[in-house]
Order: C-alpha cells, then sequence, then structure tokens
C-alpha cells in the first residue's frame, strides 16, 4: 500500500485547505492523523471500512472528510482554521492480511495557519 497526500500550505485563522491523499493497493480503514511541534500524533479523522467517518472533538463540525472510492482517494476540507490546527498531516491506512493488521503511512504534509 502507498499513499500519496497533497495539499498542504499556509492559510489565515479562519481560511480553508483541502487535503488529498491518493491510496494505491487493498486497504480497508483510512485516516488523518497530525503532529504539531513538540506533541505526539493525533487521529483526525477516519473513515472505517463500515463507511462510518470518525473526527477528533477538536475538528468536529470543521473539518470534514470524503472518500471516493473508485479512485482510493480521500479529502480533508478544513474550514474555520485555527493556529492549534498547525501541524504536518499524515494520510494513515489499515488493512488485514492473514489476520494480521498492517498500518501505513504516506509522507506528511505541512498545514500553517498563521496570519
Amino acid at each position: 500500500v502507498q499513499l500519496q497526500a497533497s495539499g498542504g500550505g499556509l492559510v489565515q485563522p479562519g481560511g480553508s485547505l483541502r487535503l488529498s491523499c491518493v491510496a494505491s493497493g487493498s486497504i480497508s480503514s483510512i485516516s488523518w492523523y497530525r503532529q504539531a511541534p513538540g506533541k505526539q500524533r493525533e487521529l483526525v479523522a477516519e473513515i472505517t471500512n463500515g463507511g462510518s467517518t470518525n473526527y477528533a472533538d477538536s475538528v468536529k463540525g470543521r473539518f470534514t472528510m470524503s472518500r471516493e472510492s473508485p479512485k482510493n482517494t480521500v479529502y480533508l476540507q478544513m474550514d474555520s482554521l485555527k493556529p492549534e490546527d498547525t501541524a504536518v498531516y499524515y494520510c494513515s491506512a489499515f488493512n488485514t492480511r492473514l489476520g494480521i493488521g498492517y498500518r501505513y503511512w504516506g509522507q506528511g504534509t505541512l498545514v500553517t495557519v498563521s496570519s
């Protein structure tokens, strides 16, 4: 499984950005994580194998994750951005083979929210 993320950049507070991630290979669930300087990596949003979407409390109502299944592409629409959203954002996928779970990571894309 390979993951290619893009779309990061510099945006002012209150602005919007859309991240994209293209996944190749068989995956079940797919997620966005982020890691701010000096902090642990945290889950931002995920689309589960069952198709449900979950969000971290800190981004509920501001971020929207969507998926185009035929293309295995996911998006993270980020609105009303805050300085505390500044982080490297990672696309991550999970699948199982022969009963063993595997998590894959794409390269990060930096999002900076600053005036």
